[in-house]
């Protein structure tokens, strides 16, 4: 997969993919399926083929398919790429089971790396090591006394600090929190947790990846999302360093995947696309279409703004990363030169501050916004019809529901669980689903994401029944959030999303039929091949 990766993908042929169970969307949502797909020399669907048409007598190239399944390639309509990357380069806590586990992980991994003169990585949760409280600087202190560590929180919101790394971050007992952010105190002193705009205060001081790096961090993010399934991805924050990772792997043909770029933050999103969104770079392989603005913080870190405070920390409602001016003024300032904005908004009072700018604003910038609120998932649902009044996408991830149900418990209590990771209400107020991953908060495999969203289970099959089970979708409307309308809510779905004739031909050959499996069967499901444009560039144990 890699030689694929580094070698410029072959001039295109005309090809036939036959003897499969096709399945794939119209433009209207409906189920089609076929046993044969032509794909034309320019990478897109030529023709689908039923059992009874005619086959070309002489295709370029044909491979027999077997009888095994094949399906639209996936979008991620919501990931970090290169934080994918980085995290198959640096420090990933994200399978330790507890504190002692993770300081044994960061010890070895500071006894292999030496020469690293920081020691960076990401993925704790507190939370999932039933710790009952913020791990500290001094839980560092005892892994790695004498090199600044700094490890995120497994959704980003925070970071993790030894003494050593405050010492180079020159920050003190003195040190004031930057509006939109927290420092964790104990004793008088900053504990070592860094929460949202003040993670900011020791990032400044850690070195910054050379541009090689980089190179490789996206060349790692790219073989494993290929490996999953994923075609294209949205990815949401995407800065000018990135941006050029991006150009870089483009310019040598070794971009594979379709990145939906969504700059992080107004200045990024000037100085990538300028006056406004690119064009479509690559063969559709690249475009920024919008901006990411945040707007809270993540339930995990406490974060997220919460409209009544957390049941489980009375005193604390999260905290707004804008003021309503500012996210006004850069709502605004986007939309005047027709970047598309996704708001990313967790807690209920976040998602109604996203609904109620949207409502100033909609009457002034007319025209075909299709806003985005990222995550949407603790909402009051008397705010749920507002999404679908206003056309507003939520850009929703099912896989975090398993994970995230105990803690969301903890953090809302019962009676506030009633809009949280609503998929169905939402659904059925009239609102477009976009489905994702959040990858590398979470893994980015459909596959667990689609089973999660049919069946509201983890991948033990609990709690039994499903986790407020009246919020599951349907598989159609599963496989829709990765497809069809994920290309949608990145206004790609002139080219994406479907396998219909004059769409690119991305597709995945896989072991099952998803519209008839059970979730376990689709957990497990893996793409045995993924084709992009015509071409495969990935198979599996090949």
């Amino acid at each position: 997969m890699l030689a694929a990766l580094l070698l410029a993908a072959p001039a295109h042929a005309d090809t036939l993919v036959d003897n499969v169970n096709g399945i794939t969307l119209d433009k209207d949502g409906k189920v089609v399926r076929f046993t044969g797909l032509l794909v034309g020399t320019d990478g897109k669907v030529k023709q689908l083929l039923d059992r009874k048409d005619k086959r070309p007598e002489r295709p370029d190239f044909k491979e027999d398919g077997k009888g095994r399944t094949l399906i639209p390639g996936l979008i991620d309509a919501h990931g970090h790429v290169m934080g994918l990357g980085f995290s198959l380069m640096l420090l990933d806590l994200s399978d330790t089971a507890s504190l002692a586990e993770a300081q044994a992980a960061i010890r070895k991994y500071a006894a292999d790396n030496p020469e690293m003169p920081w020691i960076i990585g990401s993925g704790w949760n507190q939370e999932k090591w039933g710790l009952g409280r913020f791990p500290t600087a001094a839980d560092l202190d005892a892994a790695v006394p004498d090199r600044p560590v700094w490890l995120e929180r497994v959704d980003g919101h925070a970071g993790w600090a030894n003494t050593a790394a405050m010492n180079a971050a020159k920050i003190s007992a003195t040190t004031k929190a930057p509006e939109g952010g927290r420092i964790e105190m104990a004793g008088g002193k900053p504990s070592g947790i860094f929460v949202d705009a003040a993670v900011a205060l020791v990032d400044a001081a850690k070195p910054k990846p050379l541009a090689r790096d980089l190179d490789r961090a996206f060349l790692l993010a790219q073989q494993k999302l290929l490996s999953q399934g994923i075609t294209g991805i949205a990815d949401m924050g995407t800065t000018i360093q990135d941006w050029q990772a991006y150009r870089r792997a483009g310019d040598k043909k070794q971009l594979a995947i379709r990145i939906l770029s969504y700059g992080g933050d107004i200045d990024n999103m000037a100085l990538i696309a300028g006056p406004g969104p690119t064009p479509w770079l690559y063969d559709d392989k690249l475009r920024m279409v919008g901006v990411k603005l945040y707007l809270d913080g993540a339930l995990g870190s406490r974060g997220a703004w919460l409209k009544a405070p957390y049941a489980d920390a009375p005193g604390q409602k999260g905290l707004p990363l804008l003021t309503p001016a500012q996210l006004r003024n850069k709502m605004v300032r986007a939309s005047m030169d027709k970047f598309q904005v996704a708001i990313h908004a967790i807690g209920d009072a976040a998602n109604a501050e996203a609904l109620d700018a949207i409502t100033d604003l909609t009457a002034d910038l007319p025209g075909e916004r299709r806003w985005r609120i990222e995550h949407a998932q603790i909402v009051d649902p008397a705010d749920i019809p507002r999404f679908a009044k206003l056309g507003v996408i939520a850009s929703m991830q099912p896989i975090p529901q398993p994970s995230d149900r105990l803690m969301a418990e903890a953090r809302l209590g019962p009676d506030r669980l009633k809009g949280a990771y609503a998929w169905r209400s939402m659904e059925n107020a009239g609102v477009r689903l976009a489905f994702g991953s959040d990858v590398p908060v979470e893994s980015a495999n459909p596959f667990p994401g689609i089973a999660a969203a049919i069946s509201r289970t983890d991948a033990q099959g609990q709690p039994f029944g499903g986790w407020h089970p009246e919020e599951a979708v349907s598989r159609e409307t599963a496989l829709d959030g990765f497809t069809r309308s994920a290309a949608y809510a990145a206004f790609a779905e002139d080219r994406l999303g479907t396998l219909m004739p004059g769409m690119r031909a991305d597709f995945l050959i896989v072991d099952t039929d998803l519209l008839l499996a059970s979730p376990e069967d689709i957990r497990k499901m893996v793409p045995l091949e993924t084709w992009i444009g015509g071409y495969r560039y990935y198979k599996k144990g090949g």
